[in-house]
C-alpha cells in the first residue's frame, strides 16, 4: 500500500439544485470512538433522531451511552455585518427548512471522516469532526479554506444530558451549571454524571453567557417510527471566535478527566486518527486496502469496541493478561449481540487483519457461556447478558473455526475446547428454552412460548412474530457444522476415541436432515419441521446455511435446485428477502410504528448480511463462477452514499427501490459484504 492510499478514500455527495430538502435530512453520518460512543447526525445538521448529537459518551455502568452534547447552532457574521445561520434545528409545526441548504456545497468522507464545505458570502468554510480513539471527546473544527477576509464564527452548544435511548420528551433538567476553569468551561448536570468540558480554540475566543431553552424541537424520524418526537434543549450561551485563513476555530467537548483531555492537542487529534486509519488499511487483506474494500475496512472499525462500562469485567480479563473486546451490532440503538458478533467476526477482524482483537472477542465470549449458551445480547448499562438464543452459541463454533484457520492459534482453541465440549453436552441433554437434541432423530429442537430464539427475533408487546418453534433449518445446519468441527478438533487434540461419538451424532443428524427437510412440492427446504402446526413450507433464506457453512448438511445433489429457488424468489441487489413474495405473511415494505415494523421485520424485509452466506453457497455449488458471485455485490458501493453514508444499512424494503431501513450502520451487513468483496476479488 502506498502512503497516499488513505487520501484516495474519498466519498463525495455534492449539492444538486433539483434535490428536495429531504435529501439533506435522510442521509446521515457517524463517527465512533472505539468504546461504543459516537457523534452522528444528518448531513443537513438537523437532528431527526433521539440519537443525533455531537457527543454520545460511553460511560461506566449503569449509565451506558449518554448524550452529552446534542447540538451546535452555527452562525457566521461577515465583515459587512451580514449574519448567516448554517446549522440549526427543526421546530414542531414548522415547514422543513434546512438552514444553509443553499450554502452547503459538498459533503464528503475523507478516510471515513466527515467534511462539510459551505459557501457563505464568498467564503469557503469546511467543518470537520473527529473523536479520538477510546476517548469520550469530540473535536469539531472550522477552517476558512478559500476567499478573502475574515469573519466571526458563533457556536451555541445545546444539551440535554440523558441516555441516548431516552425519549426526547424526557424532562429537561433546569440545574445545569457552567463554571470557568483554566481556559475551559465545565458544564455540570447532576452528581451521577461526569461534567462536560468545553474548550474553544481560535483567535479572540469568548463566551457570552445567555442561558436559554430551545423548545418544541421536532425529531421527524422519531415521529415516523411512532415514538416521542418533540423535546427541548438548554444552551448556556454562545462561543465566538475570529475565523481567518490559516486560523481555524475548534470546539472541544469531552467527559474525560483533564489530564486525558490535555494529552492531545486538537491538531494531534486529527493527525493521530488519520495515522490510525492508515494502519488499519495497511493491516487488511490486500483486496481491502483501497476503493470500496478500503472504505468497508474503515466502516468495520466502527463496530469493534472495548466496552467502557464493564469495569469489573475488564479488570478480570487484564489480570489474565487479556483484554475485553466485543462488537456493537448496529448504530444507533444496538449493543453487543452474541449472534451478530459471531457472524461478523470474520469480516470485521480476520479480513481486516485484526487477529489479536478476534482472539480477545472469542475468549471474552467463552467467559460469558452459561449452561451451554452464549448471551443473545447484553443490555445497555448492564454487565450480565440475556441468554434467550438458540443459534448464537452454534455460530460461536463457526467463528472459532474461521479464527483458527486464519491465525493458526491452537492455544486459544485449546483454551476454549472445554467450553465447546460443555456446549455440545448441554445441547444433547437439554438446556434452557427447550433447546435439546431429539433422541428420535438426532436433530436439534428449540422453542418456548413467548420467546424468539432464532435470528428472526421480532417481538412486540408479547407477540412473537416468527416463533419458529420446532426444528429450524438453519439451527440444524449449524448444529451439524458444530458437531463436525468439534469432532475434528477432538481428533486432532485428543485422538479418535473422544471424536467417535461426535462423528456418530453428526452422521445421524445429517441423515435425518436430508430425510426430513426436503420440501418436494416447493423444490426447496422446509423452514421448520415438527413445529406446533407441523412442517413449515415457507420459502425463507435460512435454507442457504445448509449449503454455505464449512460442513454443509444438505446433500450436494440438492444444492443447485435450492439455490435456483433462492435466486429466483429471495435474491435482491442488496441481500436476501426474509420471506418470498407470494407467501401469506409477505410484507413489501418496512415502515410505520413499532408493531407495523416488527410485522415486516422478517416477513419479506431484505437483510444485507444474508448476501454473505448466499455468496458462499453459490461458490460451493458453482466453484468456477466467481464473477457471478461478484455481481451480486455490485449494488452496495452506490448504497454507501445513502442513509448511513460510508456504511451499509441493517435492512431494506423487499421491493424496488429497496429503500434502506433500520440501523444506518450494521455490523454484519458491513462484515459480510467486506468478506465477500475480498473473497470474490480477481
Amino acid at each position: 500500500m502506498t502512503p497516499r492510499t488513505i487520501e484516495t478514500l474519498v466519498r463525495r455527495i455534492t449539492h444538486r439544485a433539483d434535490e428536495s430538502e429531504d435529501a439533506f435530512v435522510t442521509r446521515e453520518w457517524i463517527v465512533t470512538n472505539g468504546l461504543g460512543g459516537y457523534a452522528c447526525g444528518t448531513i443537513a445538521g438537523i437532528p431527526t433522531r433521539r440519537y443525533h448529537g455531537l457527543l454520545a459518551a460511553a460511560l461506566p455502568n449503569p449509565l451506558g451511552r449518554t448524550m452529552m452534547l446534542n447540538h451546535l447552532e452555527e452562525r457566521l457574521t461577515l465583515a459587512d455585518g451580514t449574519s448567516l445561520v448554517f446549522g440549526g434545528v427543526e421546530t414542531s409545526g414548522s415547514a422543513l427548512r434546512v438552514p444553509g441548504r443553499e450554502r452547503l456545497v459538498e459533503f464528503r468522507l475523507e478516510a471515513g471522516l466527515p467534511v462539510w464545505r459551505f459557501d457563505i458570502g464568498g467564503l469557503a468554510i469546511e467543518r470537520r469532526i473527529v473523536l479520538p480513539y477510546r476517548q469520550n471527546t469530540s473535536v469539531i473544527r472550522y477552517a476558512l479554506v478559500d476567499g478573502d477576509g475574515a469573519a466571526t464564527l458563533e457556536l451555541r452548544p445545546a444539551v440535554h444530558f440523558r441516555s441516548h435511548d431516552a425519549p426526547v420528551s424526557e424532562p429537561l433538567e433546569e440545574r445545569y451549571a457552567l463554571e470557568a476553569e483554566d481556559g475551559r468551561y465545565v458544564l455540570r448536570g447532576g452528581d451521577e454524571l461526569p461534567p462536560l468540558q468545553l474548550r474553544l480554540e481560535g483567535d479572540e475566543p469568548a463566551l457570552a453567557l445567555d442561558g436559554r431553552r430551545l423548545d418544541s424541537l421536532l425529531y421527524r424520524v422519531e415521529e415516523a417510527r411512532g415514538y416521542a418526537f418533540s423535546g427541548a434543549l438548554w444552551s448556556p450561551g454562545a462561543f465566538t471566535a475570529r475565523l481567518a485563513a490559516g486560523r481555524p476555530v475548534t470546539l472541544v467537548a469531552s467527559t474525560e478527566p483533564t489530564e486525558v483531555l490535555e494529552a492531545l492537542t486538537s491538531d494531534d487529534a486529527f493527525r493521530v486518527e488519520h495515522e490510525r486509519r492508515r494502519r488499519l488499511l495497511a493491516s487488511a487483506a490486500p483486496a481491502a486496502r483501497e476503493g470500496i474494500g478500503g472504505e468497508l475496512v474503515l466502516a468495520a472499525d466502527q463496530f469493534l469496541i472495548e466496552p467502557a462500562g464493564r469495569v469489573a469485567e475488564s479488570a478480570r480479563a487484564r489480570a489474565l493478561g487479556d483484554e475485553v473486546r466485543t462488537v456493537i451490532a448496529g448504530y444507533h440503538w444496538f449493543t453487543d449481540w452474541g449472534r451478530d458478533t459471531m457472524i461478523s467476526l470474520e469480516g470485521l477482524t480476520l479480513t481486516t487483519g485484526r487477529w489479536l482483537e478476534a482472539g480477545y472477542i472469542l475468549r471474552t465470549f467463552a467467559h460469558y457461556v452459561r449452561d451451554g449458551l452464549i448471551p443473545n445480547m447484553i443490555p445497555e448499562g448492564r454487565a450480565e447478558g440475556l441468554y434467550h438464543t438458540a443459534d448464537a452459541t452454534l455460530w460461536f463454533f463457526h467463528a472459532v473455526e474461521r479464527y483458527v484457520e486464519t491465525t493458526g492459534d491452537r492455544w486459544t482453541l485449546r483454551l476454549i475446547l472445554p467450553t465447546l465440549r460443555e456446549i455440545v453436552a448441554r445441547h444433547v441433554h437439554g438446556t434452557h428454552f427447550g433447546i435439546r437434541v431429539d433422541p428420535r432423530d438426532g436433530l436439534l429442537v428449540q422453542g418456548e412460548e413467548g420467546y424468539q430464539l432464532t435470528w428472526m427475533d421480532a417481538k412486540c408487546d408479547g407477540w412473537v412474530v416468527t416463533p419458529r418453534r420446532g426444528k429450524a433449518v438453519e439451527i440444524n445446519a449449524l448444529w451439524y457444522n458444530a458437531l463436525m468441527l468439534l469432532e475434528r478438533w477432538e481428533r486432532e487434540e485428543r485422538g479418535a476415541a473422544p471424536a467417535s461419538e461426535l462423528a456418530d451424532r453428526a452422521a445421524r443428524a445429517r441423515e435425518s436432515f436430508n430425510a426430513r427437510f426436503w420440501h418436494e412440492d416447493g423444490g426447496h427446504l422446509f423452514d421448520v419441521v415438527d413445529g406446533p402446526l407441523g412442517d413449515d413450507p415457507s420459502c425463507r433464506p435460512n435454507q442457504v446455511f445448509a449449503i454455505s457453512l464449512d460442513h454443509p448438511v444438505l446433500d450436494p445433489a440438492r444444492w443447485r435446485p435450492v439455490l435456483d429457488v433462492v435466486r429466483a424468489r429471495l435474491l435482491t441487489p442488496v441481500g436476501l428477502r426474509s420471506l418470498a413474495p407470494g407467501e401469506p405473511d409477505y410484507k413489501a415494505t418496512y415502515h410505520g410504528d413499532l408493531r407495523t415494523r416488527d410485522a415486516a421485520y422478517h416477513q419479506g424485509t431484505v437483510w444485507g448480511w444474508l448476501i454473505g452466506p448466499f455468496v458462499d453457497a453459490w461458490l460451493r455449488a458453482y466453484p468456477d463462477d466467481r464473477a457471478g458471485a461478484r455481481r451480486v455485490l455490485e449494488a452496495f458501493p452506490e448504497r454507501m452514499s445513502e442513509f448511513g453514508v460510508g456504511s451499509i444499512a441493517e435492512i431494506f424494503d423487499a421491493e424496488p427501490p429497496f429503500t434502506s431501513r433500520g440501523c444506518i450502520a450494521q455490523a454484519w451487513s458491513v462484515a459480510e459484504v467486506l468478506r465477500c468483496w475480498v473473497k470474490t476479488a480477481g
